[in-house]
């Protein structure tokens, strides 16, 4: 009963937490929607719409990674603050060690705030799960209707080669 009730700081530290850096991921995609959603429609007409694309494409990654490593430091600076960790660098290393599930340094939380570094590892699956979603919906958006404007002016080979 008593290791049930030691987590009880994992919860209080990490639910609120997880919707901080979901709000924030949330805002700060909503806000890089915003600004590519403006160049995507200026390139959209011109004749260099591929290499701007992937350029806009290249920074709206950067941006969310950015973005990604905020919410990271967010959860350092709460392992630190706690004295879960005994250094910034450790605590930012654990954490974006935690939030990407890579599983693969032999740090460790003290058994009493392991379970705020699995709560932190759930975290990281939502935002991830929310930025390839994001990164996704605007290539899906933009991409087809170049595609479209494309196979437009030229012949339909595979449905000719099908006989259809």
């Amino acid at each position: 009963m008593s290791d049930a009730l030691s987590w009880d700081g994992n919860w209080a530290w990490a639910l609120p937490l997880i919707v901080l850096t979901l709000l924030l991921h949330v805002v700060g995609l909503a806000l890089i929607n915003v600004r590519m959603v403006r160049v995507t429609m200026r390139i959209r007409a011109g004749r260099r719409f591929f290499p701007i694309f992937v350029a806009v494409m290249g920074i709206t990654a950067l941006l969310a990674t950015l973005l990604l490593a905020f919410e990271a430091s967010l959860w350092a600076a709460a392992y630190r603050s706690l004295g879960a960790l005994p250094d910034g660098r450790t605590a930012m290393l654990y954490s974006l060690n935690a939030i990407t599930a890579y599983g693969h340094t032999d740090l460790a939380l003290a058994s009493h705030w392991r379970l705020m570094g699995a709560l932190e590892a759930l975290n990281g699956m939502l935002l991830f799960g929310l930025t390839t979603a994001f990164l996704y919906g605007h290539i899906r958006q933009v991409w087809p209707a170049e595609l479209q404007e494309g196979a437009a002016a030229q012949p339909p080979r595979v449905a000719q080669r099908l006989g259809a």
